[in-house]
């Protein structure tokens, strides 16, 4: 079998794809891509912990830190030190990064728009099954941990 033939290579480049995509319709609204998975973190639970939102959305430390940088100098987030644990910080939403909800919503639901178009119902539902499957794979959880 040929390596484009792959469900590995074709899946890269998707997710290539998708990326490339899901960076342009933040930046509309002068997000990045990896901004957004933080804010919808905070929008559920605001306040979290820096470590916990590094392990919610499966990256590093230094990735996290260097996302909420981004964000507290959009002025969307702040970060506050616990006064019992110094080494312990929480993420705030602003008023800003709470009001941008909205915005990330429409932006979202045009980029999933354009992510299913040409897809049937059934093919849908099934890719969303597939790519939970991959994605629960990768990330070493279930399901359940999502919720």
């Amino acid at each position: 079998m040929k390596t484009e033939e792959t469900v590995s290579y074709v899946l890269s480049r998707a997710s290539t794809a998708f990326r490339n995509s899901l960076e342009r319709n933040m930046a509309a609204i002068g997000l990045h891509g990896g901004q957004v998975f933080v804010l919808f973190e905070l929008w559920k639970t605001d306040g979290l912990r820096q470590v916990d939102l590094a392990s919610r959305l499966n990256v590093s430390t230094p990735t996290i830190n260097k996302i909420i940088l981004g964000l507290i100098g959009s002025g969307l987030v702040t970060r506050t030190r616990l006064e019992n644990d110094a080494r312990s910080t929480r993420i705030f939403l602003t008023d800003e990064g709470i009001a941008l909800q909205s915005a990330v919503d429409t932006q979202w639901h045009e980029l999933e728009e354009t992510t299913v178009s040409g897809l049937t119902e059934a093919e849908r539902l099934i890719l969303f099954e597939l790519l939970t499957k991959m994605k629960n794979l990768y990330s070493g959880r279930s399901d359940e941990d999502d919720e």
